[in-house]
C-alpha cells in the first residue's frame, strides 16, 4: 500500500500539467498535509485540460464555447454576440485561455480542500 507522501507525489506527476508552476509548491504543501482518504478524493476530481480548451478555442473560441466550459458565461455569451469581438477577443483568448484553465483548476482544488477563492496565499 502506498504512504500519503507518495500518493500526494504520484497526483502531482499526474496532473501538474493542468496546473501553472507557481501553484505546483502551493499544491505539494496541501497534499503533504492530506490523510490519504483526501488524497484519493481528489484523485477522482474533474479537471479542465488546457490543451483541450486551446483546441476548442482555436475552432469555436469566436462563438465564446471556450469560456463557457470555463464557467465564464458572461464572457462567453460576449464573444458569442460580438463573433469573438470581432475576432480580436478570439485571437487575444489564444493566448490567456489556457492559463485561465489552470488558474480554475487551482480554485477547484483549493475549494475542494476547503478554502475560500482567494485564500490561497499565491
Amino acid at each position: 500500500m502506498q504512504s500519503g507522501a507518495s500518493r500526494a507525489d504520484m497526483w502531482i506527476m499526474s496532473h501538474s500539467s493542468y496546473f501553472k508552476a507557481e501553484h505546483m509548491a502551493i499544491i505539494q504543501g496541501e497534499l503533504s498535509r492530506l490523510p490519504d482518504d483526501a488524497v484519493n478524493m481528489l484523485m477522482s476530481m474533474q479537471l479542465k485540460n488546457p490543451t483541450t480548451i486551446l483546441l476548442i478555442s482555436i475552432f469555436l473560441g469566436e462563438f465564446g464555447v471556450d469560456r463557457f466550459m470555463l464557467g465564464d458565461t458572461g464572457m462567453g455569451v460576449g464573444k458569442l454576440l460580438t463573433l469573438g469581438g470581432c475576432l480580436v477577443w478570439w485571437l487575444i483568448d489564444l493566448f490567456l485561455v489556457s492559463d485561465r484553465a489552470k488558474e480554475k483548476n487551482f480554485e477547484a482544488f483549493m475549494q475542494a480542500l476547503g478554502h475560500p477563492i482567494g485564500q490561497h496565499g499565491a
